[in-house]
């Protein structure tokens, strides 16, 4: 059954330009859809199904991966109550709220029925729905238990036509280069859809079985898009090993490694044959993880980073790092309004969570709601009043740019006061011990992999 495009309003479009802009080119470095091909047509009835891993910022990359539709998005209730305003706006960019027993109570349960009947029907209509079966975002990169609500949700959709509309089941990832800070690597992957279709006949009379196969059709699918490091009683070590050392597994297995796609096939590959290698030889595994968390425990109090144990920082390249960083500096001051406002305010509402996971969440939603609008619009107005017309102008044009040196600038100092502390420990005992340690670790990983 053909179903009519829905009209997306013109100053929703604006909007989502803005905030697209906003995400693409400043929140992240690069962001990646891979697969996109695999997603329906527009006006098929799709429910698409994610790991659940960076609260807001999950939906807000799948959300900007579409540009003819307005999907909606059933995320956890508790965000809807941050603030009147951030409920109006999550509703605005198709958020609707899904209330858990371990959270909201028992009594909240019931309004659910009106979500649930909203995406109903915008899959009957056609829509594209964005479900999290884990029911809460995870805090590390494994997934969790799954609801079955998406797939119950999916049935009543398709009971309400009397099983004539045909509705699928995408499955789908998010994976991140890292969680915090901005400028990193975003990348969503889909698989293939799953038709419902003909599961109609059996599930009028066996829905359990029918809810357990799709289920773990879908979990398994992504299971195999994502990153999934299973052993959480040895997450850390593991963790550390491929932020470190996966680029010599990568050229050791003669997999490319350049992109945050290639990356994610090298670490999956990598954690595999860790687990591999526990099976077969777990007391030396064991050993081995002890040693890598000592090391990361070295590298923290010394201040440094991995990479300046196989990479020695020379004073030549430090020296020349140290000049561009003096000629740089008055340009970073001035690029400190508002730039400085937008990281201290959003991470003064992050230090308020316990959870690390709403960090890109506040520093997204509050800059793109409040900062930036208040603090644009108060500079081009005081331009404008005291200085010629192209000042303004000329201010917005070079604001994006001033925000990505004030980011950079500050990493580019605090890695080169790593290098300089590295260069004058470099002959001392700890260093020794630190390089040896490493090389120890590198000498395990090639024997046992």
């Amino acid at each position: 059954m053909k179903q009519k495009s829905a009209k997306i309003p013109f100053l929703y479009r604006i909007f989502k330009c803005y905030l697209r802009f906003l995400h693409d080119k400043l929140f992240y470095r690069k962001t990646y859809k891979i697969n996109a091909e695999n997603i329906p047509s527009n006006t098929t009835p799709t429910i698409i199904v994610s790991n659940h891993q960076n609260c807001l910022n999950d939906p807000l990359g799948v959300l900007f991966t579409f540009r003819d539709r307005k999907p909606n998005f059933i995320t956890r209730a508790d965000v809807f109550a941050l603030h009147p305003i951030a409920n109006k706006f999550l509703r605005a960019i198709g958020l609707l709220p899904a209330f858990r027993l371990d959270f909201e109570g028992e009594a909240a349960l019931q309004n659910n029925e009106d979500t649930f009947n909203i995406t109903k029907q915008a899959i009957l209509e056609g829509g594209t729905v964005m479900m999290y079966p884990e029911a809460g975002h995870q805090t590390k990169r494994w997934l969790g238990f799954f609801s079955t609500a998406y797939i119950r949700m999916a049935f009543e959709a398709a009971q309400k036509s009397n099983f004539q509309t045909e509705i699928f089941i995408l499955p789908s990832c998010n994976h991140y280069s890292n969680y915090f800070g901005i400028q990193n690597d975003f990348m969503v992957k889909f698989g293939t859809p799953i038709s419902l279709k003909p599961y109609y006949e059996l599930y009028q009379t066996k829905p359990r079985t029918v809810t357990r196969q799709i289920n773990a059709l879908v979990r398994a699918q992504i299971e195999g898009l994502m990153l999934n490091i299973t052993d959480l009683d040895n997450y850390d070590a593991i963790d550390f090993i491929r932020e470190n050392f996966r680029q010599d597994y990568a050229a050791q297995k003669g997999m490319p490694y350049g992109n945050l796609p290639e990356q994610l096939l090298v670490d999956k590959a990598l954690v595999a044959d860790l687990d591999k290698a526990k099976e077969n030889n777990p007391e030396a595994i064991a050993a081995l993880y002890q040693k890598v968390l000592q090391l990361k425990e070295q590298i923290k109090k010394a201040h440094t980073r991995t990479e300046l144990l196989h990479k020695e920082a020379t004073w030549g390249k430090n020296l020349l790092a140290m000049l561009g960083s003096i000629l740089l500096f008055p340009f970073w001051i001035n690029s400190l309004w508002p730039n400085l406002f937008m990281w201290l305010i959003g991470k003064s509402f992050t230090f308020r969570k316990e959870d690390p996971m709403w960090e890109g969440t506040f520093m997204f939603a509050i800059n793109a709601l409040f900062i930036i609008p208040i603090f644009y619009l108060t500079t081009i107005i005081l331009a404008a009043i005291y200085a010629p017309w192209w000042v303004p102008v000329l201010w917005v044009l070079l604001a994006p740019l001033y925000t990505l040196l004030a980011w950079y600038y500050v990493q580019w100092n605090k890695r080169l006061f790593q290098n300089i502390a590295a260069l004058s420990h470099k002959k001392s005992a700890n260093w020794a011990k630190l390089k040896a340690t490493y090389n120890e670790i590198k000498d395990s990983l090639n024997t046992l992999l």
